[in-house]
């Protein structure tokens, strides 16, 4: 489970014009159409293809936890690519993303100042670069140390410095201990 991949997925998931399927077989049959097919399905969920067949038909409604999370997944990671990529597009070039967060958030600065790190609860507005810079590594692969360097970065940035107006030299900032977090397009 990653904490800032799962974050960004669940801000662009609030773009959706539609539901997802809920039930199990509203799950299976739509999984079968866009894997065309019940074998690609069943090797995707690591279950036999005539279970596979037997959730189209609704002959079995009620899968087991494990089985559940997992069609949940896949299909909210497929459902609705078009308004998924214009919601990360709106961001990444003209709406930035919210960042919410609750952490110990600090800083290395020069002797003299605060950069003591505390427990702080931020609401910050990334600028578009930013939101860009994010769902590119996403779509790269990166883990959460990646992602969380980034919002790291933009935190300097957008809140420690305020575009350049305070806080000229730091160094380096420290994003740990996240007790909770959430994006926002």
């Amino acid at each position: 489970m990653s904490l800032f991949g799962d974050g960004l997925d669940a801000a662009v998931h609030k773009a959706f014009t539609r539901p997802a399927p809920k039930s199990a077989g509203a799950q299976m049959r739509y999984l079968v159409r866009q894997l065309k097919g019940t074998k690609a399905v069943a090797q995707m969920l690591r279950i036999s293809q005539r279970t596979v067949e037997r959730y189209v038909k609704d002959q079995i409604k009620k899968p087991r936890p494990d089985l559940a999370a997992r069609m949940e997944r896949e299909v909210k990671k497929r459902w609705q690519p078009q308004i998924r990529a214009q919601a990360r597009q709106k961001a990444a070039t003209t709406g930035g993303i919210v960042i919410d967060a609750r952490a110990r958030i600090g800083y290395t600065a020069p002797i003299g100042t605060t950069d003591e790190d505390r427990l702080r609860h931020l609401t910050v507005a990334l600028p578009p670069r930013y939101a860009a810079r994010l769902f590119d590594a996403q779509e790269q692969g990166a883990g959460d140390q990646q992602l969380q360097q980034i919002a790291a970065e933009a935190l300097k940035e957008v809140y420690f410095q305020d575009g350049g107006r305070r806080v000229g030299q730091l160094e380096e900032i420290r994003f740990t201990d996240i007790e909770h977090l959430e994006f926002d397009l």
